[in-house]
């Protein structure tokens, strides 16, 4: 059976540098990326992933860490589509080669729902390219809990079974496994390829 095909997109289709989005408040991305840990940006995101809004976000910081550290949130939404301008190296092109070998292609990816659109207008053929997509913060749900995954495959009348995952992180194909399907930890394309050849699936010329 050809396997339904489900990729993830931050840091394997789409690549990140939230740091990007402040440049304009720090002297240099070093120090940019300083306050992200000083604020501990990385956890922020997570929940502004499961569904909280950016008003939201910002009043937990501003109580956390006062107000000057949270100033440069403020523009993160208007800020947002310069971290996500470029693509990962080969992986579109992959994509592209298992929808045209006949792949039902889907997403699912932790994502706020204040940032989506940016994701839409910067990468127009995500609708194009995917039957479906599982973003996080309009769901209010996150990898790698097993209800994001069943969100997919109920609403497209699929089987876990019948699914091929690909994500950079480990946790998320743990996660996939979990609840029967398939799963690539992604690293770059050239492995991505290698790994769809070990279960026969070859892609166009």
């Amino acid at each position: 059976m050809t396997p339904h095909i489900v990729f993830d997109l931050g840091n394997v289709l789409i690549g990140w540098q939230p740091e990007l989005a402040f440049a304009a408040h720090f002297d240099d991305l070093q120090l940019a990326r300083d306050w992200l840990e000083r604020i501990d940006f990385h956890d922020w995101n997570r929940t502004q992933d499961g569904g909280r809004s950016i008003a939201d976000g910002l009043a937990v910081i501003r109580d956390a860490h006062g107000e000057t550290a949270a100033a440069p949130l403020e523009g993160y939404t208007a800020g947002f589509p310069v971290t996500i301008r470029e693509p990962i190296p080969g992986t579109w092109q992959i994509a592209e080669g298992l929808k045209a070998s006949g792949h039902r292609m889907f997403a699912i990816t932790n994502w706020s729902a204040d940032n989506w659109p940016a994701a839409l207008a910067t990468y127009p053929q995500l609708t194009t390219l995917f039957e479906d997509i599982v973003v996080s913060g309009i769901e209010k749900m996150l990898k790698p809990d097993a209800e994001i995954y069943l969100a997919l495959t109920d609403r497209n009348g699929i089987a876990p079974a019948d699914c091929l995952f690909i994500d950079d992180s480990a946790a998320n194909v743990k996660g996939a496994r979990a609840v029967g399907m398939d799963a690539i930890h992604f690293t770059d394309a050239p492995a991505l390829a290698a790994e769809l050849a070990k279960r026969g699936i070859t892609l166009p010329g």
